[in-house]
């Protein structure tokens, strides 16, 4: 008997770890990615599973809900965490990758994979199926209008941002000092502002001019990649209670608190390169040069890449997949990754990870696993398959969508523990009852 066969359209992290998880189960896939043949103004390499924003997939703590989903991928086999630590950096509690190493790891594994094709090349139809479309936030026009016609639906968009890198070794270490917040290392290179530099900073950057967004009115952008001259639009002080945050650090020479102090962290393994955390932007490049430059440290930086802003795209979800993922009208079809109104690497990677799951235990008529929202994963599946909201927006991981305990806990540290214990309990206990896990032989703890 053949085994089984899917396609996965789109080599990024969401397709990547679909394909990956269907191979591991069985299952024969081809995976088509649009690069080389294609690519969009936001790509610059031909690997797979690309990052194209920042090089940081967040927490790495279990107390925090980006953590926690990290640690329930792990528990259950994920492509996408397997690379992430084999290609990681220091960034202090979060995790963090060289891109290019990172790039490379997945490209390799799933090249080589005896049960994975890839064919590169631009896909301008939605396949007959059995088929998961994971095309990411800069989906190709042609495909945005199948998927359009196939979903019945108008798309919803927003915009997403990309912070600069400069080079390591053009930034002047005698205003500079490493240091994590609150004492978890010294993983990053802050560049400390006193009042008056900092008040400087703020006024410069919000005349700064801006590059304009074109082909979108309404100019909504998520919260969570907010540029940060729009953030310095929202008040005096706002940057100091976001990317700016100086609480947790104490100069080294003064021992006192700064005032507000901009960090950057390691792009790649090496440390040549830096990225300005939160420095998502869309002003014009002369302006990040220009005021970038006002950052104490930054002065004469080499800026190796400047900050752009790109195009997502997302289907209203809750209203076209069911629980698996799968399109309603068209049970042959399924989605993940950003298209499904997830934001961020490693939510993507997870919204893959389930729907290369659920196809696999369709394929194979076993049982789905149940994921429940008292588990991080079972709260993203909540958040995409039944947002009651009129307006669908996208989201990051958080614990306000995961079920609250049983018994109140007041304090947050406390109840984080809490609740990732019983998270992890259940992903644990899932795994040990599901065959989709059980042929692998390894068990949780």
């Amino acid at each position: 008997m053949k085994p089984p066969r899917a396609e996965v359209v789109g080599g990024g992290l969401a397709g990547c770890e679909a394909a990956w998880q269907l191979a591991e189960r069985g299952i024969e896939v081809t995976l088509r990615e649009m690069k080389p043949v294609r690519r969009s103004d936001a790509h610059r390499s031909d690997g797979l599973a690309e990052l194209v924003c920042s090089n940081s997939l967040r927490s790495d703590d279990i107390r925090n809900a980006a953590g926690l989903l990290k640690a329930e991928l792990e528990t259950l086999g994920s492509l996408v965490m397997r690379a992430a630590r084999e290609s990681s950096v220091p960034a202090g509690t979060a995790l963090a990758v060289d891109r290019s190493v990172f790039s490379e790891r997945i490209t390799g594994l799933v090249e080589s994979h005896p049960r994975i094709r890839v064919v590169r090349g631009e896909v301008t139809e939605v396949p007959d199926g059995p088929v998961i479309l994971a095309p990411g936030p800069l989906c190709s026009d042609a495909l945005s209008g199948a998927v359009a016609e196939l979903t019945g639906a108008a798309y919803l968009s927003f915009y997403d941002a990309v912070a600069p890198i400069v080079d390591a070794e053009t930034v002047d270490r005698s205003k500079v000092f490493w240091a994590s917040r609150y004492e978890h290392g010294s993983d990053y290179l802050n560049c400390p502002m006193n009042r008056e530099e900092y008040e400087r900073f703020h006024a410069a950057l919000v005349k700064a001019e801006r590059v304009p967004v074109k082909g979108f009115e309404t100019g909504r952008v998520f919260e969570g990649c907010m540029p940060i001259e729009e953030m310095a639009d929202r008040g005096l002080d706002t940057m100091r209670f976001g990317p700016l945050k100086p609480a947790g650090i104490v100069h080294p020479v003064t021992g006192r608190p700064c005032y507000a102090l901009v960090q950057l962290r390691r792009e790649n393994a090496g440390g040549t390169m830096l990225n300005l955390v939160g420095f998502q932007t869309h002003l014009r490049f002369s302006e990040q040069r220009r005021v970038f430059g006002m950052i104490p440290g930054l002065e004469n930086a080499e800026f190796l890449r400047y900050g752009v802003m790109h195009r997502n795209t997302y289907i209203d979800a809750p209203r076209l997949l069911d629980g698996t993922f799968t399109l309603r009208r068209e049970p042959h079809v399924q989605f993940a990754g950003q298209i499904t109104g997830v934001e961020g690497y490693i939510e993507s990677a997870a919204s893959g990870f389930l729907a290369g799951v659920f196809l696999a235990a369709r394929l194979l008529r076993l049982p789905q696993p149940q994921f429940d929202n008292t588990t991080a994963l079972g709260g993203l599946i909540a958040h995409i398959t039944n947002g009651a909201s009129a307006d669908y927006q996208p989201m990051n991981i958080n614990f306000g969508l995961m079920q609250p305990l049983a018994v109140r806990i007041r304090n947050k540290r406390e109840r984080s523990e809490q609740l990732a214990r019983r998270a992890l309990d259940n992903i644990c206990a899932l795994r040990a009852g599901s065959p989709l896990w059980q042929a692998d032989g390894s068990t949780c703890g």
